[in-house]
C-alpha cells in the first residue's frame, strides 16, 4: 500500500505555484482493480508558448488510463519551479521534466524514480543539444565570444538547454564569470524569453542580438510550423549532448507501482505501439518535445547535468 496526498485539480494547481501553502498530513488513497491510483496527476511545463500543452500529452493520457485504470489529471504548469514544488509537497505523482530541472527537483529534496526519458526517434539514444543562435545576416555575432556585451536572449533560469548549459559555455568562453543571474548581467544583457519558440523568434525578430535555444525547436518544429524560414537563423555554438527530457514518478507510489509505471512508459509510450492501438494518428509524436518515444533511463544518466551545474555555481542546484 503507498501513502500521499489526496487532492483535487485545483488543488494541484494550488500546489503548482511558487508559494506553496502547507498541506496537511498525508491520507492514504484507495486503489482501483488494477492497484493504480484512482486518479493520477501528471505534471509539465510547455517548451513553446503554448496555451494547449496538453494536446501534445493526449496520446499518452490515453495510453496511461487504459493501462492503469486511473483518471489522469493534466496540469500545465508555468514554469519549472512549479513542478518541482508541486513533486515536493506530494501534489504530483508523475511529471516530465526537462535535465536540470530533474537534477534541481532531487537536490530540493524531491523522492522520484524516473520512468523513462524520451528519444526524438526509434532507435535513436536520449539527448539533445543547446544551440548558441543568431540571426544569418548578423555579422557582429558568429560565436559565443560575440555574445559578450550584447542582448541575449535565454529561455528559463530552471531551463537545461535555455539556461544551464548556455551559462557553462559563457563561462568556458570568458563572457560571465558564472552562472549566477548577477553575473550573467556584468558579460550582457539577459532576456528571459519564457520558451525556446519565443527565444528563437525573438532572436529572428532582432529584439535580441543572440539567445540560446533546444536543436529540434530551431531545425524543425519553428521551421514545419511556418513560424521560422531556413536559413534565418545561424547556430554558433552547439553544446554537448545533453541527456534526455524524462518522464518522473513520485516515490509515495510505492515501488511495486513505479515498476509497472517504467513497463508501460518504455514499452508502450512509443509512436509504433500508440499508433498500432488507435491511440494517434499521423506522425503521432509525444509531448511538445515531439518525441518518438521513451527509453529506460536511470538517475546517473543525469551526472553531467550535475557537474554542469557545478560548473555554473548556480544557486538553483545548491538547493
Amino acid at each position: 500500500m503507498f501513502f500521499r496526498r489526496r487532492h483535487t485539480a485545483a488543488a494541484v494547481l494550488a500546489g503548482l505555484a511558487l508559494t506553496l501553502s502547507a498541506c496537511s498530513g498525508s491520507d492514504s488513497e484507495a486503489v482501483n482493480d488494477q492497484g493504480f491510483p484512482e486518479t493520477l496527476t501528471l505534471a509539465a511545463i510547455p517548451a513553446e508558448n503554448s496555451t494547449d500543452l496538453k494536446s501534445s500529452y493526449e496520446p499518452v493520457i490515453a495510453l496511461l488510463e487504459r493501462e492503469t485504470g486511473s483518471k489522469v489529471e493534466f496540469v500545465q504548469a508555468s514554469d519549472y519551479a512549479g513542478v518541482v514544488e508541486g513533486l515536493i509537497a506530494g501534489n504530483v505523482d508523475l511529471a516530465f521534466f526537462g535535465p536540470f530541472a530533474y537534477v534541481v527537483a532531487g537536490v530540493n529534496g524531491a523522492e522520484m524514480t524516473p520512468l523513462g526519458a524520451v528519444v526524438k526517434d526509434k532507435g535513436t539514444p536520449p539527448g539533445y543539444q543547446s544551440y548558441g543562435l543568431a540571426r544569418a545576416d548578423n555579422a557582429q555575432v558568429n560565436a559565443l565570444e560575440d555574445f559578450k556585451g550584447k542582448k541575449v536572449c535565454f529561455v528559463d533560469p530552471g531551463s537545461t538547454s535555455g539556461f544551464l548549459y548556455p551559462s557553462a559555455g559563457l563561462i568556458e568562453k570568458k563572457v560571465i564569470a558564472s552562472g549566477s543571474e548577477a553575473d550573467l548581467s556584468a558579460g550582457l544583457q539577459p532576456i528571459y524569453a519564457g520558451g525556446h519558440d519565443a527565444s528563437a523568434l525573438a532572436i529572428a525578430a532582432g529584439d535580441c542580438d543572440a539567445g540560446f535555444a533546444f536543436d529540434t525547436m530551431v531545425d524543425k518544429t519553428l521551421i514545419e510550423k511556418g513560424d521560422l524560414k531556413p536559413g534565418q537563423l545561424k547556430t554558433v555554438w552547439k553544446s554537448e549532448t545533453i541527456a534526455g527530457s524524462v518522464f518522473a514518478a513520485n516515490n509515495d507510489l510505492g515501488a511495486d507501482t513505479i515498476a509497472k509505471l517504467k513497463t508501460v512508459f518504455t514499452e508502450k509510450v512509443n509512436a509504433e505501439y500508440m499508433l498500432g492501438e488507435g491511440l494517434c494518428t499521423g506522425d503521432c509524436r509525444i509531448t511538445d518535445e515531439r518525441a518518438w518515444g521513451v527509453v529506460p533511463a536511470e538517475d546517473a544518466d543525469y551526472n553531467g547535468v550535475r557537474h554542469v551545474c557545478e560548473v555554473t555555481g548556480s544557486e538553483k542546484c545548491k538547493g
